[in-house]
């Protein structure tokens, strides 16, 4: 008993000490996001930097305004979650609930190929087919635009939440679903009304994985949105704040550098808050 108690205080000290390492590596990315994201922003000034619509950090009297990345980057992750969240919670339910054997597994593996391919060949892909696919399509001069982007952030982000959605379906009790059965519910009607409710707190941090890959996705959203510094239109060449930073960083200096690492805080602050936001209503609905 005692080497048994004494190998159990072993394995929880590592475990104790990983989750300290993982916080520890947590804190020191918050501390050097803000010591290099601020003097940037003491110098622009902070309502410049975040709603001037100019951004030109390499012309003789440089702009550093980043309202064209912010609005960006909220459009084309909203735009790919409207798409994804119906499409995605529906086929996590019917390979959960109702689908087949035969037919869960073969849908089950494709959508976890889909979830291991590198973003940067969802990239390569749609500049080779999508963006002259929307060329063609609705006649504009260049495909590559803020709909290709979402187009392919939507593609990329699904499987993760039909994932994520499934193992928090699966979990649900199975005696929640007899006991709903038993009263004389539908199958359909137990699985949206009882399982869909008690899982959604999976469900929705699937959405959460969703919004931080869509939001933080970088290469796969420059090739296809044309990766210029402009104002937010469907059809029209933009870009991110992900993109802002890869772009410029290799020959950055001086104030556009710091600049580039204040963008970085805008991004870490604005997946802070989207995490902070659903807790919080999560935990107002179950109370």
């Amino acid at each position: 008993m005692k080497k048994q108690k004494a190998f159990e205080n072993f394995i929880h000290g590592i475990f104790l000490i990983l989750g300290l390492i993982t916080v520890g590596c947590v804190l020191l990315i918050t501390l050097y996001l803000v010591v290099a994201g601020i003097p940037a922003i003491r110098k622009i000034g902070l309502k410049d930097f975040l709603f001037n619509p100019k951004w030109a950090s390499t012309a003789s009297e440089p702009s550093y305004g980043i309202l064209p990345f912010i609005l960006t980057s909220v459009y084309g992750t909203a735009g790919a979650i409207l798409i994804d969240v119906p499409i995605g919670f529906l086929i996590s339910v019917y390979l959960a609930k109702l689908a087949p054997a035969k037919i869960r597994t073969v849908v089950s593996g494709a959508v976890s190929l889909l979830a291991g391919i590198p973003s940067v060949v969802y990239g390569l892909v749609g500049m080779m087919v999508l963006v002259p696919g929307i060329r063609n399509l609705f006649h504009i001069p260049d495909g590559a635009s803020l709909f290709a982007a979402i187009i392919v952030l939507a593609i990329m982000i699904l499987p993760s939440i039909i994932n994520v959605s499934i193992t928090a379906l699966e979990a649900v009790p199975k005696e929640y679903e007899d006991a709903s059965l038993a009263l004389g519910a539908t199958p359909v009607e137990t699985y949206f009304k009882v399982s869909v409710p008690a899982a959604k707190s999976g469900i929705a941090a699937a959405v959460v994985l969703g919004v931080g890959r869509a939001i933080g996705e970088a290469m796969a959203v420059m090739m296809v949105s044309g990766n210029a510094p402009n104002l937010p239109e469907l059809f029209g060449s933009v870009r991110f704040l992900t993109t802002a930073m890869a772009s410029e960083m290799s020959y950055s200096s001086g104030l556009q550098r710091q600049a580039l690492f204040s963008i970085a805080l805008v991004l870490f602050l604005f997946i802070m808050l989207i995490n902070a936001a659903l807790n919080f209503f999560l935990k107002r609905s179950k109370e």
